[in-house]
């Protein structure tokens, strides 16, 4: 496994619980502590040290996602190394992506949409998908993709964590760039977890994206209302960011002014289908008091 972010960690966890032995790749060599996993310090970017470490891999997880602001420099080389890999070992590959290579739709996404991303990190996503099942297709490898939400849990690099979560625990006004009260569909990371783990561990699985189960559809409104009923707070005043104040965090700090681009997501619905990952791997969504519980820590 490649990564060890919250994603990551459950993930690891959660094979190593069921017996499995786990090498989890990072650059600092970090990652959850537990007898059936290995912790190794590498560069998985690159192909012939990532080969090395995982000659008896049977599937290799990419949990790992460069910086926000480096996406387009760095992504293509760890997509090549995770592929190569793969071919050399004969390890399955399983991406965690998420939904930004449909671009803008009307309606539910659902991973039989075609790919038409308008973002840089968009067309980013849609490369990585393609040349995974390229060489899926070509009988190199085996390929599949996960495909989550907008995440919610505790340590998730996710808006809700940057946003709201932290501004409702103070008493503080939510001030968020979006509508705040279009549908939007939100992602437990354990239930992603859970979704590798089915895809990774069923045979009908690959050669095509898996969308993980969706804890809510809510809107971020709805999102912030909930959250303080949960943790016992008032519930907050909420506005709509404006554009001037958006363009200033922006100029502050550039993980901000790479979501720019992906505003669209804030400002029209956006629903993720799961009934196909559903009836197929028998995965099913957290509650969301269960999810928010825990993120009032």
């Amino acid at each position: 496994m490649v990564g060890a972010g919250p994603t990551g960690t459950a993930t690891a966890l959660k094979l190593a619980n069921s017996g499995d032995d786990v090498v989890v790749i990072t650059r600092r060599g970090t990652g959850p502590e537990h007898p059936a996993i290995t912790l190794v310090a590498a560069d998985a970017s690159d192909a012939d040290k990532l080969t090395a470490l995982t000659t008896e891999a049977a599937t290799l997880i990419n949990c790992a996602m460069p910086s926000y602001d480096r996406w387009a420099e760095e992504t293509p080389a760890l997509s090549d190394a995770l592929i190569t890999a793969a071919e050399r070992t004969g390890a399955a590959y399983l991406n965690l992506s998420n939904c930004y290579a449909y671009g803008p739709v009307d309606g539910p996404l659902r991973e039989d949409l075609p790919l038409r991303p308008t973002t840089v990190k968009g067309r980013v996503r849609a490369r990585m998908f393609l040349d995974g099942l390229a060489a899926h297709e070509a009988g190199r490898l085996r390929f599949a993709e996960v495909r989550p939400g907008d995440y919610l849990g505790v340590g998730a690099g996710a808006m809700f964590n940057f946003l709201i979560g932290p501004q409702v625990l103070a008493g503080e006004k939510v001030v968020f760039p979006a509508d705040l009260d279009v549908p939007h569909s939100w992602t437990y990371t354990g239930d992603v977890a859970s979704t590798l783990v089915a895809v990774a561990r069923s045979e009908r699985s690959w050669g095509r994206a898996w969308h993980t189960p969706q804890t809510s559809d809510a809107s971020v409104r709805e999102i912030a209302t909930r959250f303080a009923e949960v943790a016992g707070r008032a519930v907050p005043a909420i506005r709509e960011m404006t554009p001037l104040e958006l363009h200033t965090a922006a100029l502050a700090d550039p993980i901000m002014a790479e979501g720019l681009e992906m505003q669209y997501l804030y400002q029209r619905p956006a629903v993720v289908d799961f009934a196909h990952s559903a009836d197929v791997l028998g995965i099913a969504a957290t509650s969301l008091e269960e999810v928010l519980a825990e993120s009032v820590g």
